[in-house]
């Protein structure tokens, strides 16, 4: 059996303040054509379909768009929640979809999986939605579910448990932060809040394969458990990192191999360091017009309109900083400058308690207090 494992489409995200609508069909489009001239048998989106709980109307078109046609390649497709996604939200589409189109995002069905045969068997599919631990807590009342280490160790059990009952290889997809990623900052940093821990690796033990998302660039944390990355670039940050897919083969006994297949990036990113009239030099001009551009701008004091000087040289120019060369960095930040640079709320309730605490931060058990009441916060939001 050959599976596509693709995740964190982000549909309806922004990137600094231009949409990614059109950019974004241009690739799921190139994603296609792969699954037809690949014969993927499944493909696999492990969370993050939308980038919003309520996505505007043309997301759910280029959503249906793109799985009607990688349905019509003649492969099953199998979709998870993720955080950013609105369970309940995707979840309603799946009773509107055809057969062959699968969209899990019920926590109570994780043991129950979608089975797919080839020629050597039955292959179990194990959807695991985004698990926020406050939320989910209250369907395992006998369970400990504080962490997200802890709500995906009980999700994984469920899936080796239902294992142990159905003959045949297996996969599981989850959306979470396991360990040893390298995250992109300010990225897939920020959706911590609220419980999205790190997990960790031995977690995941027992299935042929595990399908990830939530981590933008693509991660191999070992053979059989990898994180595909987005398809589209969404921040400076990601720029070296290159945007694809898995092709993963499964054999009679399992695993037999996994590829990587490169998407095309419809716009190149590229940041620009140097004085401002240095990076507006006509040899960066002539090679990066048609690019978006990041500028770093090394100035002793700021420049007039610098963003203005700059687009009418680079038409995506995106965003621009000023960092002095021979300004040195300052040994301790400001409470302002604390909360500027605060991800979040907990974050934030730190750098208040130390500024009024003359450096003194919250105790263990401030700590989980702190956790608690966000907790409870995310509850009460999810239920309105």
């Amino acid at each position: 059996m050959r599976i596509l494992h693709t995740s964190d489409w982000h549909i309806g995200r922004t990137f600094h303040g231009n949409s990614t609508m059109g950019a974004l069909a241009e690739v799921l489009s190139a994603l296609v054509q792969q699954v037809r001239e690949n014969a993927v048998d499944v493909v696999i989106v492990a969370g993050d379909v939308f980038d919003s709980a309520t996505p505007a109307g043309p997301a759910y078109t280029l959503l249906g768009d793109t799985l009607v046609a990688l349905h019509d390649t003649g492969a099953q497709v199998i979709v998870t929640s993720g955080n950013h996604d609105s369970a309940a939200r995707l979840g309603f589409q799946a009773r509107l979809l055809r057969d062959g189109i699968q969209v899990m995002t019920d926590p109570l069905a994780i043991g129950e999986p979608v089975t797919i045969d080839d020629a050597n068997g039955p292959v179990h599919f194990y959807g695991i939605p985004y698990l926020e631990p406050a939320i989910v807590r209250q369907h395992w009342d006998d369970v400990a579910l504080r962490t997200q280490a802890q709500t995906m160790a009980h999700a994984m059990q469920l899936v080796r448990t239902s294992m142990g009952l159905h003959e045949g290889r297996s996969v599981a997809i989850a959306h979470c932060f396991a360990a040893g990623v390298d995250a992109t900052a300010g990225l897939e940093r920020e959706v911590r809040q609220g419980g999205l821990d790190v997990v960790p690796l031995d977690v995941f033990d027992g299935p042929d394969y595990v399908a990830l998302g939530h981590i933008h660039g693509r991660q191999k944390l070992s053979e059989r458990v990898r994180y595909s990355g987005a398809p589209l670039h969404y921040s400076f940050g990601e720029q070296h990192k290159e945007r694809g897919s898995w092709l993963v083969d499964l054999d009679a006994s399992g695993l037999a191999s996994v590829s990587w297949l490169a998407l095309p990036v419809p716009r190149r990113l590229v940041t620009l360091t140097g004085t401002l009239d240095e990076i507006l030099s006509s040899d960066n001009v002539a090679a990066h017009e048609g690019d978006w551009v990041c500028a770093v701008y090394t100035d002793a004091l700021p420049q007039a309109e610098p963003m203005r000087r700059l687009k009418e040289h680079f038409r995506f120019c995106a965003m621009v900083q000023h960092a002095p060369a021979d300004v040195a960095e300052a040994k301790e930040r400001s409470y302002s400058a604390r909360l500027k640079t605060a991800v979040t709320d907990a974050e934030r309730i730190e750098a208040f308690l130390e500024h009024v605490r003359a450096g003194q931060g919250p105790s263990e058990r401030e700590s989980e207090l702190i956790r608690e009441v966000l907790d409870e916060r995310v509850v009460a939001e999810a239920l309105v």
